[in-house]
């Protein structure tokens, strides 16, 4: 038995308590816990460890198939299926849907007719009938699907530690705060306890060739709860995103050893569960009312996926108070960058009126490719003449005003195309490889600085 005090925060262990971490520096976030040590089997004590085969990088044998869930948008996050041994971390607010998910990935799996699949799925959190009420609402009470509510680590690998199984097997832990290690001290939840159950279960995992799912809860600030080593353990980190407003849910993968980076699979909550959104463009500009100032469509990428989302800007008096700035679904600073690029650039004077931004939909940007978008939406809303609505504008805008070029320019226009878009406002240094993609439209305008977007609006103002 050893005493030492761990963070709360990032997982240090200190040997004598302090009132502030010495690594991350957060304060009275030490908390003392007992950890059992074990010698490791076949260790000697006059050794240290035991000789390692190597082997190089060539194989010889098959490569791992991937296992298909059925669920169209889950396999494109996952890079095209699942990887036998592969654990997921998956995690998201309270109530946005992981459960109803994973159940319906263990319900389509066990319901295959092509192949079998044994699915198991352990909840920590709700009792199996609460698990049952939920699968009869989602019409899969009668499918394959095993059930079982445990929370001790050691119960789960003796249920489960059997020899390599014959059938695939996915296992779903909902969720890895509640499960705890017998051998310490701490609570469940713990960043010990997270940490220890998190690296017996995969390491059964990897042993036995399971495909895992741990349910993670999130933080405040929407990070993954726990030390941030479980996220180093696992091979895939999936974010279950989306406004509690909206029945849209975004599901992002930002670490993935088995496929793309970013990727994202959209989802829509119904009564009857969560149901894919194949074309997500179409969807978030269903409700687009055209010829209205202020409102932009940018052109974007997620992952390796172009989708289309409307930008909406509305300018306003401040009044005596000073200029408020309301942003939703995009950086605020990054806002305040273009604001300030218009207004230097530009002299489109902007500071003391109040702007609100918002991306409909509840899909939040990231890439700055979005600059031009959002410059066209407050520029629209300042001389109240609106965007063509057969439109689509995407580039950077630099801090001299001018238009930078962005990636997959081509695979922008072709969803712009495939929707009906027929004008494009796009950089003026497209790469020359990209070239063709413009005879999709109709019309495409080259920007090469900021100022000829600003020119243009006003030139119909003056008509």
């Amino acid at each position: 038995m050893r005493q030492e005090f761990v963070c709360q925060s990032c997982g240090a262990s200190h040997i004598q308590w302090t009132g502030r971490c010495s690594l991350c520096g957060s304060w009275n976030s030490l908390v003392e816990e007992t950890r059992l040590v074990v010698k490791p089997r076949g260790v000697s004590q006059k050794s240290g460890g035991r000789s390692l085969t190597l082997f190089g990088l060539e194989s010889t044998g098959e490569r791992p198939q991937r296992l298909l869930t059925g669920i169209g948008e889950l396999d494109r996050v996952c890079g095209k299926g699942l990887v036998a041994g592969s654990v997921l971390l998956v995690g998201g607010d309270p109530g946005i849907g992981k459960s109803t998910l994973l159940l319906q990935v263990c319900a389509a799996l066990s319901g295959r007719a092509e192949e079998s699949v044994r699915t198991i799925y352990i909840s920590g959190e709700e009792a199996v009938d609460q698990v049952r009420l939920r699968a009869i609402r989602l019409g899969l009470a009668k499918t394959g699907v095993e059930l079982a509510a445990a929370t001790n680590v050691r119960d789960i690998l003796v249920t489960l530690d059997w020899a390599k199984p014959i059938v695939p097997v996915v296992l779903v832990i909902d969720s890895i705060q509640t499960m705890f290690v017998d051998t310490l001290e701490s609570a469940p939840g713990t960043v010990a306890q997270v940490r220890a159950a998190g690296h017996e279960l995969i390491r059964l995992a990897k042993q036995r060739g399971f495909v895992s799912f741990l349910v993670s809860h999130v933080t405040k600030e929407g990070m993954i709860a726990g030390p941030r080593v479980l996220e180093h353990m696992v091979d895939t980190v999936l974010y279950f995103e989306g406004e509690r407003h909206y029945p849209f849910r975004i599901l992002r993968a930002v670490k993935n050893r088995f496929g793309p980076t970013n990727e994202i699979g959209v989802f829509e909550m119904t009564d009857k569960g969560l149901v894919e959104v194949t074309n997500p463009s179409a969807l978030f500009l269903a409700e687009r009312r055209g010829s209205m100032s202020g409102s932009c469509v940018f052109a974007g990428i997620e992952g390796t996926r172009p989708m289309l989302v409307e930008i909406q800007a509305l300018i306003g008096p401040a009044g005596l108070s000073p200029p408020r700035r309301a942003v939703v679904g995009w950086d605020g600073n990054r806002l305040a960058m273009v604001l300030a690029v218009l207004d230097v650039r530009c002299g489109l004077a902007l500071g003391t009126r109040d702007i609100y931004l918002n991306v409909a939909g509840g899909l939040r940007i990231t890439e700055p490719a979005a600059d031009l978008a959002v410059a066209a939406a407050l520029v629209s809303a300042a001389t109240d003449v609106p965007v063509a609505a057969d439109m689509v504008v995407f580039g950077e805008v630099g801090l001299s005003g001018e238009v930078r070029s962005v990636a997959q320019g081509e695979t922008r226009l072709k969803e712009a195309a495939k929707l009906g878009f027929t004008q494009a406002m796009i950089p003026q240094r497209f790469p020359s490889r990209e070239q063709h993609s413009r005879a999709l439209l109709t019309r495409v305008y080259e920007i090469g600085h900021l100022q000829r977007v600003v020119d243009s609006f006003r030139q119909i103002v003056g008509q």
